[in-house]
């Protein structure tokens, strides 16, 4: 992942951002560290929605699930400048692989904030 051809969509979306920012061309160095970037702070601003939202609902475990699909959902329908391809242009196994990474990385999430919200 070297150049920002290689990049994954955080990827691009940094690098248009950075572009944008600068006014011009960043180098293809970055590219990794940018694509990285993006996507922790993509999931940050996420964790933090679903940790108000999960604060505010008496019951959240029954909504967490439909909160971290929500998630993941927003990255194929969202048309940022045509980085993501429609989800019907996708296979199968490729929005499986990435939805269970996804739910993987929610269930950690959601487990660690209950743990940290238990009430004695």
């Amino acid at each position: 992942m070297n150049t920002w051809d290689d990049v994954s969509a955080p990827g691009k979306v940094g690098h248009l951002l950075l572009r944008s920012v600068r006014g011009r061309d960043v180098p293809a160095r970055w590219a990794r560290h940018t694509q990285n970037a993006v996507h922790w702070a993509t999931g940050f601003v996420w964790g933090a929605q679903f940790g108000v939202v999960a604060a505010s609902i008496q019951h959240r475990r029954a909504w967490w699930v439909l909160a971290l699909v929500t998630a993941w959902a927003t990255s194929y329908v969202v048309p940022l400048a045509g980085i993501y391809k429609p989800p019907w242009e996708y296979d199968a196994a490729v929005l499986g692989e990435d939805l269970s990474a996804h739910l993987l990385y929610g269930a950690a999430t959601g487990a660690a904030f209950a743990a940290a919200t238990r009430r004695p």
